[in-house]
């Protein structure tokens, strides 16, 4: 079978040149136009970019990045991905970055050490991106002593790092003392605490947080459990915690613990409110729906995934740098999980 009556066969797709013949006027001046210059009138323009759309011509934007020496192209460092913070978070930068006419090419890692870190920027800087945003958080950057290549943009997302880049962030600590606050002014003589993994800097800084409430209101500081941030984790914690009389308002790190909690609690026959109040932290859609619905402190994700990307794109356009960390505040919701506690509990 010959090429010519090879079904395979591709035509060759109109070209510059081909645009020039239609709109009258030289490769030169499409060239201009397909690179948004300004020294081409108006009417030209027009006459260019019709003759464009009635060829179906693209330009290449492989050839106009390396001319321009931008590639409208951001990579996103990713660990731990199926976390719902992350991907929330991931997800709010994508949608920022699409609004601002970049890409994301997405790059998880699977273990946080200087050669993985050193191995994600160079796949990138394969892919010819103009910038990166790193969703890592801080405690795994700085006991794996990371250090982050220069010469490329970078913006830290969810992170305490002290590097010479724009970091932002969710107010956590803010977060903490609301949930605290509020269980203590419904009357509670003390919040118990479920926390996040100890090497989470978003854990640490919430158990922090919560600890140094309780101190500056006198209130007694009870231990800590620790949960790894899934419902199973706040279910074995939930069960400690019912066969503890004392125990009337409990403060978790996350929404999905607090989901384990609550079923340990109805399955021991604690009653929420009632028995022992609870606040969560995300406000992760289904929370609402939680029985009792969830009483949590929500994370405005869509703001931290714009300022991150405004960032980033302020230091690939302008290089602007601002390195005062960036805290995006936080809301406590308050649902049917919270109440005064009884008037027998200690």
């Amino acid at each position: 079978m010959s090429a010519e009556e090879s079904p395979v066969r591709r035509r060759r797709g109109p070209s510059m040149a081909d645009v020039a013949r239609l709109a009258g006027v030289s490769g030169q001046t499409v060239s201009r136009v397909a690179n948004d210059r300004h020294n081409v009138d108006a009417v030209t323009r027009d006459r260019v970019r019709a003759a464009m759309r009635e060829l179906g011509y693209r330009p290449n934007s492989a050839a106009r990045a390396l001319r321009n020496g931008q590639f409208r192209s951001i990579g996103a460092i990713v660990f731990e991905l199926s976390s719902f913070g992350t991907t929330r978070t991931l997800d709010a930068v994508a949608a920022a970055a699409t609004i601002s006419g970049y890409a994301i090419n997405l790059l998880p890692v699977l273990d946080v050490n200087q050669r993985a870190v050193t191995n994600a920027f160079s796949q990138l800087g394969e892919q010819a991106v103009d910038g990166v945003i790193i969703l890592i958080e801080a405690h795994t950057l700085d006991e794996a002593g990371v250090r982050l290549p220069e010469g490329l943009p970078v913006v830290v997302v969810d992170s305490s790092a002290h590097y010479d880049y724009p970091i932002v962030d969710t107010n956590q600590a803010q977060g903490a003392r609301q949930a605290t606050e509020h269980l203590l002014g419904l009357g509670h003589k003390t919040v118990w605490h479920l926390g996040g993994p100890p090497t989470s800097f978003a854990a640490d800084r919430r158990r922090r947080s919560w600890e140094r409430t309780l101190t500056e209101r006198g209130c007694e500081v009870p231990p800590v459990l620790d949960g790894d941030w899934s419902a199973g984790s706040g279910y074995e914690a939930g069960r400690q915690l019912a066969a503890n009389p004392d125990v009337t308002a409990v403060f978790v790190a996350n929404d999905q613990m607090a989901l384990g909690l609550l079923r340990a609690l109805h399955e021991q026959g604690r009653v929420v409110p009632d028995d022992i109040s609870v606040v969560g932290f995300d406000d992760m859609e289904e929370a609402a729906h939680f029985w009792p619905p969830l009483t949590t402190v929500r994370q405005n994700f869509a703001d931290v995934g714009r300022l991150s990307v405004d960032a980033l794109i302020r230091e690939i356009q302008a290089g602007e740098h601002h390195h005062d960390p960036v805290a995006v505040p936080t809301k406590l919701v308050v649902r049917s999980s919270t109440a005064p506690p009884r008037r027998s509990a200690r």
